[in-house]
């Protein structure tokens, strides 16, 4: 990782240009180009001392056509290879953070959901986005342009020297004094804008957090109070831009100065050299002119290319260290799951999610090919946990869980998770049409499966009545549909998988009658013949199940038949029963 300080990071840069290998001929052109862009640069004020002290001073009319005519091929010429230089470098630009956008998304989508757990979603996006796309600009805007720029100015000085030792010498006094300027400049906008993407990153994650958790912000009337932490991170974001803006205002007048001073001099010596008669002539003067501005215009223009070759190098670094990111889940299992029979064991199963507080601990139970098990307890029990497990969406500290009588460690992660059907609690919709929702764009699903699958389970009634039915888009998130109707379509989504194995969270929080209705008709059909693991929040499920497991704080404490449970005197199950089961029956 970079230090904030140091105003270039080398080793971070020559992996940046290692995604350039790919398109080796179109960097060696644009590097090319800069070489002679800068050779081409000197010819302008050549063919001006020329033709002022040739044709103009002399009065020569043929002469001045000529040169006329050979400074606007010149200048052809180098617009030409300009717009080739400009157009390339932006192209090579855009397909390296193509390739690293990529790169970054298929590594995010292998991480484990524990680091989704710790980092702010409006963070990532920014870095798969926004940071990314600030990449591009060292391409088109800043390495190139410094190269070609610096190339130019040394080419300039060398021609200088060539032309008159003396006045470049009075343009090189004033030299030192800008590169100085440049280089705390440089060092100073470094620290600057490794701020402005901070705050840009924490303004991001604010506003989409809030607008996400909207319908919360607005039922607990915290509009005012979210409007004045805004306002607090919207003017620390402003003040980062203005520390920019500052340090622009104190460097740009400074080197336009002491550019001025320059051309003072060289006009002031070289005009007494000029009355004198000792070799200095005024096409030399105009010259030195033309040559100081552009000596000079690049080191002004470097610092403002340096500027975004800075933010692209902030913006790299960010990216890189996610990409640096050792959370991806190690998929170490040679075998492939082609078929399962659906046997489950959880052999002394030990989790945590923080280090040092178990939150399951020593669980150990067995599911039966087309058993139905359903898991209860209080909340905070565990009983989610063991979707994830199962999922290997984390991995377990101590045990084993196998699938089959082999540890799923062994089984590919594709194999394992292709199945395992999950319907969550809380179902989540992309903003696409019910079908693609329901295929998640699997072509080898059809839309006639969809349907057919739909009716089986009684879903095809409520789709039909919706306009575009199965063509319906849902928005993001689903917010067009009740959660009753997202949670149908998440047994939908399971039943056309063709899941061997189940998990259902089949919790009926805020749905209506009618959809609980159709959500138990749907359990009970996508159940039918599949090993399933249920955590109950209805007792007709947990009555129906093959076998109830009972948690608490981690462990399991009874393990039975609904009846069985029941009978046991001061049972776990018995009250949790009678507490909870039954008041939610009674309402």
């Amino acid at each position: 990782m970079a230090e904030s300080g140091k105003a270039f990071d080398f080793k971070l840069f020559r992996r940046l240009l290692s995604y350039t290998n790919k398109y080796r001929l179109t960097f060696y052109y644009v590097a090319f180009a800069a070489v002679v862009m800068s050779i081409l640069g000197v010819l302008q004020p050549e063919l001006l001392q020329i033709t002022i002290d040739e044709s103009i001073v002399p009065r020569n009319d043929e002469d001045l056509v000529f040169y006329i005519t050979l400074m606007v091929s010149v200048i052809f010429v180098e617009t030409l290879l300009n717009l080739t230089f400009i157009y390339l470098a932006n192209w090579l630009g855009q397909n390296v953070i193509r390739d690293i956008r990529v790169n970054l998304f298929e590594l995010m989508l292998s991480f484990k959901l524990k680091y989704y757990d710790t980092s702010a979603v409006g963070k990532l996006t920014t870095r798969a986005v926004n940071d990314i796309e600030t990449i591009s600009s060292i391409f088109s805007q800043g390495l190139f342009m410094i190269i070609s720029d610096l190339l130019k100015m040394l080419v300039i000085v060398g021609f200088m020297f060539y032309k008159s030792w003396q006045l470049a010498l009075i343009v090189l006094t004033i030299l030192p004094v800008i590169l100085y300027a440049t280089r705390i400049f440089q060092k100073a906008m470094k620290v600057a804008f490794e701020d402005v993407r901070n705050q840009v990153s924490n303004l991001n994650s604010f506003v989409q957090e809030r607008i996400t958790g909207m319908k919360i912000v607005q039922i607990f009337t915290r509009e005012e109070a979210e409007y004045k932490q805004f306002k607090e991170i919207n003017e620390k974001h402003k003040k980062a831009w203005i520390k920019t803006v500052w340090y622009n205002s104190i460097f740009f007048p400074i080197a336009e100065i002491a550019s001025s001073i320059a051309i003072g001099f060289v006009v002031w010596y070289g005009g007494l050299n000029v009355i004198a008669g000792e070799g200095i002539t005024l096409g030399i003067i105009t010259s030195f002119i033309v040559l100081s501005q552009m000596l000079f215009r690049p080191l002004r223009m470097i610092a403002d290319k340096f500027n975004t070759l800075q933010m692209g190098m902030v913006a790299a670094r960010r990216v890189f260290d996610i990409l640096d990111t050792k959370s991806y889940m190690v998929d170490t299992g040679t075998m492939l799951l082609k078929e399962t029979n659906g046997s489950i064991e959880f052999k002394n199963v030990h989790f945590s999610y923080i280090e040092g507080e178990e939150v399951i601990k020593g669980i150990s139970f067995t599911v039966h090919p087309g058993e139905t098990v359903a898991i209860v307890g209080a909340t905070g029990a565990g009983k989610s946990t063991i979707i994830n497990l199962l999922s290997r969406f984390y991995e377990i500290n101590k045990g084993d869980i196998l699938i089959d009588g082999t540890s799923i460690n062994d089984y590919t992660l594709q194999s394992l998770r292709s199945h395992i059907a999950v319907v969550l609690q809380d179902v989540f919709l992309f903003a696409d049409s019910i079908l693609n929702n329901i295929t998640l764009n699997n072509p080898d699903i059809s839309e006639d499966e969809v349907i057919a699958a739909a009716k089986e389970i009684g879903v095809h009634k409520f789709i039909s009545t919706l306009p575009n039915g199965y063509h319906y888009n849902v928005k993001e998130r689903g917010v067009m549909l009740s959660s009753g109707q997202r949670q149908l379509l998440a047994f939908l989504r399971a039943y056309v998988s063709n899941s061997s194995i189940l998990i259902l969270d089949e919790a009926t929080s805020s749905i209506d009658s009618y959809s609980e209705e159709m959500i138990q008709i749907a359990t009970e059909k996508i159940t039918k013949g599949r090993t399933s693991i249920v955590i109950a929040h209805r007792l007709a499920t947990i009555k129906k199940a093959d076998k109830i497991v009972v948690m608490d704080a981690g462990k399991i404490v009874e393990i039975g038949t609904h009846k069985e449970l029941l009978s046991k005197e001061n049972g776990y199950y018995k009250n949790l029963y009678e507490v909870q089961f039954l008041d939610k029956e009674a309402s």
